[in-house]
């Protein structure tokens, strides 16, 4: 991974390119389009050094729109002013965001990016870095989350589905029994057995929240992701993955999955 670093503090300023026009002597300020602007920002120890840093999130806005390209990972050293650019795998989208918080247990903030892509499936981008001593660390890589997790959905008769968690070996059953009359009447007959196999899917990860579970002021990762029948917008529920820090990587602490009521 490419990271470039650059000496004085007020360089990130410096690439936001200003055009001034003097008219009646008025003075307009017209930002460049095409120049990195800053899209987020945060502060926090991240180095450990215990000196708060300056975390910034910056990005191309496209004209008239709210999607945002070359997102790119800043951070500025409090005590000696450096700047460190870290680029993103996939970054262009929208809304990006930074969080810092302590995920590793070493008491100092790590850095969590997220970034929606915009689609109708509500996918995110998701990634984790730590940077202590000014050394970058992808901590969490949502195409690795995605990789790993994986699962099948599939319809059975007496108007259930069930889910299977390849990544803990794990079974649920989602009653259909809710959706209706006519949302059954084409998957069974009337004897509630299928008229014809049907399977589901789960989404990729399209939620990852920071939550402090045990109160230890340690977070946890809960990840979301869609359950869909037929089509992406036949939800059926969602998985709950509760990610958590051990020997270097986060692993699965807890899975649940989260129907919707009647």
């Amino acid at each position: 991974m490419e990271v470039a670093k650059c000496a004085y503090a007020h360089t990130i300023y410096r690439s936001f390119f200003y055009i001034k026009e003097k008219v009646m002597h008025h003075y307009y300020f017209m930002v460049n389009i095409g120049d990195p602007r800053i899209v987020s920002f945060a502060q926090g120890d991240v180095t450990g050094d215990g000196i708060t840093d300056n975390v910034y999130l910056t990005g191309i806005r496209t004209q008239d729109s709210p999607f945002i390209q070359d997102i790119t990972l800043v951070v500025q050293d409090g005590s000696k002013g450096s700047m460190t650019h870290i680029p993103l795998r996939d970054n262009a989208g929208y809304n990006p965001r930074l969080f810092l918080g302590d995920f590793t247990a070493n008491r100092i903030n790590d850095i969590l990016i997220s970034i929606d892509t915009g689609g109708s499936g509500a996918i995110m981008y998701h990634y984790m870095y730590s940077f202590v001593n000014n050394t970058p660390q992808l901590l969490f890589d949502y195409n690795l989350y995605n990789e790993a997790y994986k699962y099948e959905v599939t319809y059975k008769d007496n108007y259930k589905v069930e889910v299977i968690s390849k990544v803990n070996n794990s079974k649920y059953t989602i009653d259909l029994s809710y959706k209706g009359a006519d949302y059954l009447s084409e998957i069974y007959d009337e004897n509630g057995k299928l008229k014809k196999p049907i399977s589901g899917f789960v989404n990729p990860l399209s939620g990852l929240y920071p939550v402090d579970f045990d109160y230890n002021q340690v977070y946890e990762l809960l990840a979301y992701q869609k359950i869909a029948g037929k089509y992406n917008a036949d939800a059926l529920g969602y998985i709950l993955n509760i990610l958590v820090w051990r020997e270097n990587k986060f692993i699965l602490g807890n899975q649940n999955v989260a129907i919707f009521g009647s």
